[in-house]
């Protein structure tokens, strides 16, 4: 494996190879997974054009604070992990970028494990001056070659024999069924109960009834508006982002699904299949189906506190949100409820998406549908003996009103 170029003095790289960095460095920016943010690619454009100056002793986490979020000289980094959090948040969204096929060749920058210092690499079949070569794919094995299957010619087997046969059968058989369990996609597992089902789902989304009036532009002359008056129910931009990400794994499962807002789903409608619930204090059928459930959301009688509960262990919980802090920092720690069971009343699959704050949902969506934040999940069902009711408590940090990673709080299976 070749050497690769981390923190490297000024006189290390050519300026061949710093150009293409900082090309580069424009190109991931300019990507969906950074351009709608703004401290996310400050950070990893100070993080790179000061590797590339040669000043990485200026890249240490009460240094980013101060510069990147504008922390106290003296702020406790042991109590304040906003570097760290955005850093692991950068790290996933570097990753999803260059799973891109499109981007196989380009150059790569990565910020490695446990650094903060980025690591540059040439892209494979490209050579850039004073850059190593980016590291080759492994190379596929060959699945080994089961030995020639030797014949008995005996027409009567003793039984000591026979039951060798049968007990090598029988391993044969749990092998099979091993292999199957093992190499079903964790995502596979967690929606089965939801694709087994011949009937359609429904996706009940919360909604707010927002508007009195839409304004309309003229055909002929768009610049010019009409206001008119109307009854709009408006979803939320984070919970739209969940809903759109479980509407598309139904739609590439080919599973026929139907969408709601919560004030237009009644009873009768959760009887027809299974459904997939976005959003929770603002989604009566969510707090409804979630209240008699281990991990359940609740709030002060102002709605300035709002947490998950856990009736196990009544009195105060740490996954709170003050609606004071959200609301004047847009920074802050959300939490969700991600939960799959059959509901009592209804007799059919519940699928609950739902965070304290929009971040929240967004998060849990975000988790839902990736196979590799599943497999955390699938890895402690199995744990659990796979029963099939599962609670998933999830925690992310917001900043600057994005989500970051997901961080599985707390589970109950039964």
């Amino acid at each position: 494996m070749c050497a690769v170029l981390q923190g490297q003095k000024h006189d290390g790289l050519s300026k061949t190879a710093k150009n293409a960095i900082m090309e580069q460095l424009d190109r991931l920016l300019a990507s969906p997974y950074f351009s709608h943010s703004r401290r996310f690619p400050n950070f990893l454009r100070f993080v790179v054009e000061h590797t590339l100056a040669g000043d990485v002793e200026d890249i240490k986490e009460r240094t980013l604070g101060i510069e990147i979020f504008g922390k106290d000289a003296d702020y406790d980094t042991a109590a304040d992990p906003i570097v760290r959090v955005t850093a692991a948040e950068i790290r996933k969204r570097v990753a999803q970028y260059y799973q891109d096929p499109a981007h196989d060749s380009e150059l790569r920058i990565t910020l490695p494990s446990g650094s903060y210092i980025p690591q540059f690499h040439s892209p494979k079949g490209v050579s850039i001056p004073s850059l190593p070569d980016a590291v080759a794919a492994d190379p596929i094995i060959d699945p080994p070659v089961d030995p020639p299957v030797r014949h008995i010619v005996h027409h009567h087997l003793p039984w000591k024999v026979t039951a060798i046969a049968a007990g090598a059968c029988l391993l044969l058989i749990a092998s099979w069924f091993f292999w199957q369990r093992t190499h079903r996609s964790a995502f596979d597992i967690f929606w089965q109960p939801l694709f087994s089902s011949n009937e359609p789902a429904l996706v009940c989304v919360a909604d707010q009834l927002e508007y009195s009036e839409i304004a309309l532009r003229d055909a002929a002359e768009p610049t010019h508006q009409i206001i008119l008056k109307d009854s709009l129910t408006a979803v939320v931009i984070d919970d739209l982002n969940a809903t759109i990400k479980v509407a598309g794994v139904l739609q590439s499962g080919g599973k026929q699904y139907t969408l709601k807002g919560e004030g237009a789903t009644t009873l009768d409608d959760l009887r027809r299949g299974p459904t997939i619930f976005v959003g929770a204090f603002d989604n009566a059928w969510t707090l409804r189906l979630t209240n008699p459930l281990r991990y359940h959301f609740a709030n002060d009688a102002n709605m300035t506190h709002l947490w998950i509960a856990d009736n196990t262990a009544p009195g105060p919980t740490r996954w709170m949100v003050d609606r004071n802090v959200q609301m004047a920092t847009n920074n802050y720690r959300d939490y969700a409820i991600l939960a799959r069971f059959t509901d009592a009343n209804t007799g059919k699959v519940a699928i609950v998406v739902a965070g304290i704050g929009r971040g929240g949902t967004r998060v849990a969506g975000e988790f839902l549908t990736d196979n590799s934040d599943l497999a955390q999940l699938i890895r402690l069902i199995h744990a659990a003996g796979d029963k099939k009711n599962l609670e998933v408590v999830l925690s992310t940090q917001i900043i600057d009103g994005e989500p970051g990673s997901p961080k599985i709080e707390a589970t109950y299976f039964w």
